[in-house]
């Protein structure tokens, strides 16, 4: 067998898919079986892509038996492990037993159908993620048990020491360059025990299994450190939120960038406003694969940076889509909403799709907004764009364009996991409830 990865001393793959909430999923398999394994693939029980975080099968998807779906490894993705010398990981393929055509649940498929689409017109999407998340150590006085790792005031930007005691931020870019993640930069950003790492752009399915893998890399090596690495927005009261941002350009078959124009409107091609226009067309809808989370709807205010309108700008800040100052073969739009806690494959997808809308209909996006958009009329400002997770769920079921793109079943069992998430955190009682009414009342 040949394959991308010189096997020599790996015992073990570590196969790995994402299920719906992009958290990494799959077993391992002794190297000596990964022949088979790519020819009759390995198999697990489909309950898995219903699984809630709370450690329940969801209710509603019994009929189907809970049949097995099938995983085959794609070979291109073998990478080592750098913390487990003899462990080689190798994305997987998710496809149904009966005709092994892609499973419906499949994120990393979505997104390949999609990229199709893009591919009829001539073009492929390239994008860069940027993802923040926070490290935290145990401390069983702190509320949940976890306070900020080094969480000192005023390290943003800063690296070293300081910032990061252990130098775990460095090792984690070191092992993450060693996967193959193609690091570019990586920083304490603005909360206590907040950072940053940022990978290099690439093509969209390739570029989205590197995002899968930084976040499944951090919490694994935070982990080894006793400490935890987590990505959703808001995990703290009195702190910023990290967020989850797409860089999106379009090339053409020669891979040139098409999203520039010298003759247009601040450099920037008609494809380009397409793309901006179809985004925001479905930018309701977006916020569900964006900030699938109770807990991400904490962070989006005005004041952090987060939008609340469906709007763009050039290099504004506070807009949904922001069009870097960058022209030629940077020429780009950054999607600003996302939340760490994102699935990777589902937010490419969902954005993706929404682009290629605007594109195949040649919309039209309304005019750029400039300054500090809230103080504008607010007819002016955009759409404002759901608040919380039930709005966005609701918009997402009504968008007929992304339940068409993302298909039927995905978009069904992803709501239905989610109203059951909602459902649960509707009847607990918080701890805001007791410090505020027990007393008193």
């Amino acid at each position: 067998m040949k394959t991308v990865l010189d096997l020599d001393g790996v015992k073990t793959i570590r196969l790995q898919f994402a299920d719906l909430h992009g958290i990494v999923r799959g077993k391992d398999v002794p190297v000596g079986e990964l022949d088979r394994t790519v020819e009759d693939c390995a198999h697990f029980v489909g309950a898995v892509m219903t699984v809630d975080l709370g450690h329940h099968v969801v209710p509603g998807f019994e009929e189907s038996g809970f049949k097995d779906i099938a995983a085959r490894p794609d070979l291109s993705t073998l990478a080592r492990v750098p913390w487990e010398p003899t462990v080689a990981a190798c994305i997987a393929n998710l496809e149904r037993v009966a005709d092994h055509e892609p499973f419906e649940l499949d994120g990393r498929a979505v997104l390949k159908r999609i990229v199709a689409g893009y591919e009829q017109l001539g073009l492929s999407p390239v994008v860069a993620p940027e993802l923040e998340f926070f490290l935290c150590e145990p401390d069983e006085s702190s509320r949940g048990g976890w306070r900020p790792y080094a969480g000192h005031d005023s390290h943003v930007y800063t690296v070293g020491h300081q910032a990061d005691p252990r130098g775990i931020l460095g090792r984690m870019m070191e092992a993450a360059d060693a996967v193959g993640l193609d690091v570019i930069a990586g920083n304490h950003e603005y909360g206590r025990g907040q950072f940053e790492i940022n990978i290099r752009h690439g093509e969209a399915v390739e570029s989205a299994d590197r995002a899968f893998r930084l976040k499944w890399l951090v919490k694994e090596m935070a982990a080894r450190e006793g400490l935890l690495a987590t990505f959703i927005g808001k995990p703290w009261n009195d702190d910023e939120g990290s967020g989850f941002h797409l860089h999106v350009s379009l090339c053409d078959a020669d891979g040139m960038n098409c999203c520039g124009d010298t003759e247009g409107e601040n450099g920037l091609a008609a494809l380009t406003r397409s793309f901006i226009a179809g985004v925001l067309a479905h930018a309701a809808p977006l916020m569900a694969f964006f900030n699938p989370t109770v807990n991400a709807y904490r962070r989006i205010n005005p004041e952090a940076l987060v939008p609340t309108r469906a709007c763009w700008g050039y290099d504004n800040r506070f807009t949904f889509v922001r069009v870097p100052p960058e022209r030629g073969s940077a020429t780009r739009a950054e999607i600003r909403i996302g939340d760490g806690a994102a699935n990777p494959y589902l937010a490419y997808a969902a954005t993706l799709a929404a682009g290629l809308d605007g594109i195949r209909r040649k919309l039209e996006p309304a005019p750029a907004l400039s300054g500090f958009i809230y103080e504008l009329p607010e007819e002016q400002q955009g759409a404002a764009l759901p608040m919380t997770l039930p709005e966005a769920l609701a918009a997402l079921e009504a968008d007929e364009l992304l339940r068409s793109s993302m298909g039927e079943k995905l978009i069904h069992t992803f709501t239905v996991i989610k109203r059951y998430e909602l459902s649960r955190f509707d009847q607990w009682v918080s701890d805001w409830e007791l410090r505020e009414y027990l007393h008193h009342l």
